[in-house]
């Protein structure tokens, strides 16, 4: 799984987060055209399916039965990464898939003693050398699985639904990640913010998004995900908004937040 590089300088491989406990607010839509966005410009993308509902295993066309070994397996020690891996039909983009055993592992977890770090030690053993980009399709809640995920994590994107309870939500995501970072992972800090289901003709959206920006300042990008039904269509045929309707506003609005994510990537190596 190793590719030539223009230079002779090692890969940087960043791994994001994509986290909300509130579930519907987006995360696997972000998560499966973000990285389907991110391949289209040449980066080499592992997405890992951390959710027991398998949806963005789903939203790539993997079917069930074709997944075999997978996160659970990861995580409880049965497999090693390189054996999850499963190449998709875009080119550079990879899954670890997920399945319903995932939901049993936050059991099984709790009498591991470095419980909190699998995913972390697991990334530690390869190959991740041969990517640019991890994002983690964390599960809507704040339990082991998501715990593992940030700890493993450079960094998280919270996904934010423009509804009145928006606010409140975020708020209790970022006290946690508040504590992950001073208890076990120093380096994690928050991505950004985006704006996902914007509609235009809400008045609500609006009053939304200017309530998140005063609160977060810059950590909110200037993307905003539109509701749109080509969005909600593609998951059903197995594949990425941008290859269902590539000139959709979800499949632009996901373009714009890709290049938007990259931009602010340079400026923090800069």
């Amino acid at each position: 799984m190793t590719t030539t590089r223009e230079t002779s300088e090692p890969r940087r491989t960043r791994i994001i987060a994509i986290a909300n406990q509130k579930g519907g607010v987006g995360k696997t839509t972000t998560t499966i055209n973000l990285a389907t966005a991110l391949a289209a410009v040449r980066k080499r993308v592992l997405v890992v399916d951390l959710d027991p509902q398998g949806n963005a295993s789903t939203g790539f066309g993997i079917e069930t039965h074709a997944r075999g070994r997978n996160a659970y397996h990861l995580l409880i020690g049965e497999a090693t990464l390189a054996e999850v891996i499963l190449h998709t039909a875009i080119p550079g983009l990879d899954v670890v898939t997920s399945g319903v055993d995932l939901s049993g592992a936050e059991i099984e977890l709790v009498d591991i003693e470095d419980r909190l770090y699998r995913l972390k030690a697991a990334f530690a053993e390869g190959p991740l050398d041969s990517y640019d980009y991890v994002l983690i399709d964390c599960p809507p809640a704040l339990g082991l699985l998501t715990v593992n995920a940030l700890n493993a994590a450079h960094a998280v994107l919270v996904p934010l639904q423009c509804e009145f309870f928006a606010l409140e939500g975020v708020s209790h995501l970022v006290r946690t990640i508040e504590r992950i970072k001073k208890a076990y992972n120093p380096t994690l800090e928050i991505q950004g913010i985006v704006l996902t289901m914007f509609d235009k003709r809400n008045n609500l959206s609006d009053a939304v998004a200017s309530d998140v920006r005063a609160y977060f300042g810059d950590k909110v990008y200037q993307t905003v995900i539109p509701r749109n039904v080509r969005v909600s269509e593609a998951p059903s045929h197995g594949k990425p908004v941008l290859l269902y309707d590539m000139r959709c506003a979800g499949s632009q609005a996901y373009i714009h937040l890709a290049s938007e994510i990259l931009k602010r990537e340079r400026s923090l190596v800069a």
